[in-house]
């Protein structure tokens, strides 16, 4: 699975306190009934699947998404801590765009990349289900131009420390 989240830490990633932080705030704006609490637990529970040896992950996100805060700063903290200790695991790559990075692609909307057959490309109202292996092809083409803007290992473990000093 390929992750690409230009605005905030993947799904696989959050912890209860940020997903809940995330998930009310959308239920605010939009208007609908705040489950925020039922729904951070499922999906923590889905994100279980990360440890699962037999799958791969690389996951991006933009600096960005390091300062955007759902929650106080306890919970920002306690979230940037379960990225770098996710790191940690074998099957899981997570990048970071610096944002002085030259850039070789514009930030584009969240994807999901299954098994390079399918992307889920998330929107403000909906997700769109991609199969048309030409689009299928240009999402991991865009993937793959993002990696290459960003750092990985110690270079991502930096920037993720940083942003939590300024949280404290």
């Amino acid at each position: 699975m390929r992750v690409y989240c230009p605005n905030v830490i993947p799904g696989l990633l959050q912890t209860q306190e940020y997903a809940e932080g995330l998930l009310n705030t959308i239920a605010e704006f939009q208007g609908t009934v705040n489950d925020a609490s039922e729904a951070a637990a499922a999906r923590v529970e889905r994100s279980r699947v990360i440890y699962d040896r037999t799958k791969r992950f690389a996951l991006l996100v933009e600096e960005d998404v390091l300062y955007f805060p759902f929650g106080d700063a306890e919970t920002m903290v306690g979230q940037l801590d379960r990225v770098l200790s996710v790191m940690t695991l074998p099957t899981v790559s997570i990048g970071i765009i610096p944002r002085r990075t030259p850039r070789k692609v514009w930030a584009l909307e969240g994807f999901l990349a299954f098994d390079g057959v399918q992307v889920q490309v998330e929107t403000l109202s909906a997700n769109i289900t991609v199969t048309r292996p030409s689009e299928v092809a240009l999402y991991l083409r865009a993937f793959e131009r993002l990696s290459e803007m960003a750092v990985h290992g110690d270079g991502a473990r930096d920037l993720i420390r940083e942003a939590m000093v300024g949280l404290g």
